[in-house]
């Protein structure tokens, strides 16, 4: 197996050098009316970068925040940046999101089918996007985010309201003073990066020396497995604990970088931490919650016991249960994980599973990935393909087996990924086609049927009339009790915004939401906006977060609740108060019958 490339963080882009060519390519751009590709590749060829090379749209965008424009006194700022964005889509969903990955730490699970780069966190590998980054950032929390949010300026996108999206191994496995301490250093990189304060060269103590282990375990021996190395070298560099005494930090100090961030310039308005179902307690709830968790991503990978075992997921389909029945008690979105092609499956019974997953009320997720099985060569499944006791999908049974996932897929509920992001270079056996979604969409169409997902239905950047738009409601059962899912919606059917609220009929776990109505989520789609801004045909500020706010509401006062409570981001909190709301302890509160 070929040794890691070291990765070098790039230089930062200086534009004064460059002064002239810059200013001529920022008028030209600010005067074209009728502004396109073709149209900067004509401008970036008059002005080539000294001489050789051409550049980039950051550069540009870099330039202009220097210099601005001689000619152009007038210029919307935030017009010309949209003109040069760089992949809008990443902001289309109404919020900038973040992923940040924990370090490589040993893993509760033993499950053949995951990857063993004991480089990178469990599960993950080094040549995914997300792993390059947080390597290159010695995976520190604070280093990951604030560079993060550097890339999405120098390419356009508004950063004042992030989805902090926590990856890496089992969250819930971590020590406690880490998983604080991680969580504190990401919101003290968002209020730095809202104030212009750089202090990246006070970040990170010494990086544990991963790149001492070899690259990847052999799945076909086990002489030593990731935890024992993984755990090997952080019990050799921190002691029994197998954590830095630099990372940890109690919850005071995250208490404190949280109220920072209530008004700070870059918000989180939505934290995400990654765990196994096992893992889920009534106590690891309330810790994610005071950590100021909004969304669990929690990998069921099949609702088949049998299929579970065989793989040595470690959990049973009983489980699954409890901890979606807990969280979304707790009112955390649940974002689950789903695999097709696990060992002892197969086309037809992975097509029953999927429909189990909607079919029945304990589950029901808000969200799911969806990932087909792929080899990887340091998984311990390596064997049993040699063995001839597991062979992936053929491409043509793969892709008839999405794309009846994609039509199950009910209008709740948000299909977020198809496929793993891994390298075509790390699969063994199994698809490497990236645009597999794409492929099994074409697919669906081609037989007649259609997905309706809220991915393929949000409004993204179009415009639309607010006057045209109709109120929706969706109403199913949960574990929980009743979920309305309501939604503004154009008359085609393109998603503008919706709001989850929860009406339960069995009594909650936590004190705090015994007489509550719950608002899991409150979500406005189009291009992300700045605090505050409003924009012509956008879908953000436009009162429509207000409206089914009130309209949730009135079904809560309509079904006898005494409270209405929501479980707010950080970022969130000054938002809930302007519309009367009042927190608690960990979530905010309004009577049914105020406003």
């Amino acid at each position: 197996m070929p040794e890691l490339t070291v990765r070098r963080p790039r230089k930062e882009f200086d534009p004064t050098p460059h002064r002239r060519e810059l200013v001529a390519i920022i008028d030209e751009i600010a005067g074209e009316s009728d502004f396109d590709s073709r149209t900067l590749d004509r401008i970036l060829k008059k002005y080539p970068r000294s001489g050789t090379g051409f550049f980039s749209r950051s550069e540009i965008i870099a330039g202009f925040r220097r210099f601005g424009s001689t000619h152009q006194r007038d210029l919307d700022p935030e017009a010309f940046v949209e003109r040069l964005r760089l992949r809008p889509i990443r902001t289309l969903s109404g919020v900038t999101p973040v992923t940040v990955l924990t370090k490589p730490y040993p893993c509760p699970g033993k499950c053949i089918f995951c990857p063993n780069d004991v480089r990178m966190p469990k599960s993950y590998l080094s040549n995914e996007p997300g792993a390059q980054r947080a390597e290159d950032n010695r995976f520190d929390p604070y280093l990951q985010t604030w560079n993060r949010l550097r890339a999405y300026q120098s390419m356009g996108h508004p950063v004042a309201k992030v989805e902090l999206i926590v990856l890496g191994g089992t969250w819930s496995f971590h020590p406690e003073a880490y998983q604080i301490w991680f969580v504190k250093r990401c919101f003290d990189a968002l209020n730095d990066f809202g104030k212009g304060v750089d202090r990246r060269a006070e970040a990170g103590a010494a990086p544990v020396r991963f790149r001492e282990l070899p690259s990847r375990l052999n799945g076909r021996e086990s002489d030593a497995t990731y935890n024992q190395l993984v755990g090997g070298l952080l019990r050799e560099t921190h002691g029994p604990a197998l954590l830095d005494p630099s990372e940890r930090a109690n919850w005071v100090e995250l208490e404190a970088a949280h109220l920072v961030n209530e008004t700070a310039a870059c918000r989180s308005v939505g934290l995400v931490v990654e765990t196994r179902p096992d893992h889920i307690s009534s106590e690891e709830v309330r810790r994610i919650r005071r950590l100021g968790g909004t969304k669990v991503q929690i990998g069921l990978q099949s609702l088949s016991d049998r299929v579970l075992e065989a793989n040595r997921r470690g959990c049973d389909v009983a489980a699954s249960r409890r901890a979606l029945r807990l969280l979304r008690g707790a009112g955390f979105k649940l974002h689950a994980h789903w695999m097709p092609n696990l060992l002892g499956s197969s086309a037809e019974q992975d097509a029953d599973d999927f429909a189990r997953l909607f079919d029945d009320p304990d589950f029901r997720p808000d969200e799911l990935k969806l990932y087909p099985c792929s080899l990887i060569e340091s998984a311990e499944l390596m064997g049993n393909y040699e063995r001839g006791e597991w062979r992936p999908y053929r491409h043509d049974e793969l892709v008839d087996l999405l794309a009846g996932c994609l039509e199950r897929t009910p209008s709740y509920c948000r299909l977020t990924r198809v496929i793993r992001d891994f390298s075509s270079r790390d699969i063994v056996a199994g698809n490497q086609m990236t645009n597999l979604r794409e492929v099994a969409e074409d697919r669906l169409r081609g037989r007649g049927g259609v997905c309706r997902d809220i991915r393929a239905r949000e409004i993204r950047g179009s415009g639309f009339s607010v006057e045209a738009l109709r109120l929706k409601a969706q109403v199913y059962r949960t574990s929980i009790g009743e979920e309305h899912f309501l939604e503004f919606a154009t008359p085609e059917d393109r998603l503008v915004a919706f709001l989850r609220l929860s009406l339960p009929v069995v009594p909650l776990p936590d004190p705090e939401l015994r007489t509550s109505a719950l608002i899991r989520e409150v979500h406005v789609y189009g291009g992300s906006l700045g605090l505050g801004r409003r924009a012509e045909g956008r879908a953000q500020h436009r009162g429509l977060g207000r409206r089914l706010i009130d309209r949730a509401a009135q079904l809560a006062r309509d079904a006898g609740f005494e409270d209405l409570a929501v479980i707010s981001a950080v970022g969130t909190r000054v938002y809930y108060r302007s519309l009367g709301f009042s927190d608690g302890d960990h979530y905010q509160h309004r009577s049914p019958t105020a406003y």
